[in-house]
């Protein structure tokens, strides 16, 4: 048997994504550079945003001996940690408050922590 008439086994463990949004979250870095792009970006919700943003500063993008610094994977150069919480802070005040609603859900959690 030819070896170029063979297809292969093991298919790509990245398969392509062809949904944008998703591949925004799966791999944030190949569409924003800096945490204002992820702010603007019109086509993801605020909980979107906020799980990309996190996971910027988180400590795994931090850059080896310098803690101030995050280096998501694929993005070409550091963003700053305070720039993260800024963008973080102002997802925040764009938030709706709290409904209460998950409140009613959880009584005995509601009880233990108040206690």
């Amino acid at each position: 048997m030819n070896r170029q008439t063979l297809s292969p086994i093991i298919p790509s463990l990245a398969p392509e994504i062809s949904d944008l949004s998703l591949d925004r979250l799966l791999s944030p870095a190949s569409h924003f550079q800096h945490p204002r792009d992820v702010l603007e970006d019109g086509s993801l919700d605020i909980w979107e945003k906020r799980a990309i943003l996190s996971s910027w500063a988180s400590d795994a993008c931090a850059v080896e001996s310098m803690p101030a610094l995050r280096q998501p994977p694929g993005i070409g150069r550091p963003v700053s940690f305070d720039d993260i919480m800024d963008a973080l802070r102002r997802l925040d005040a764009l938030a709706p408050p709290p409904s209460g609603a998950a409140d009613d859900d959880h009584p005995q959690l509601i009880d233990r922590l108040s206690a």
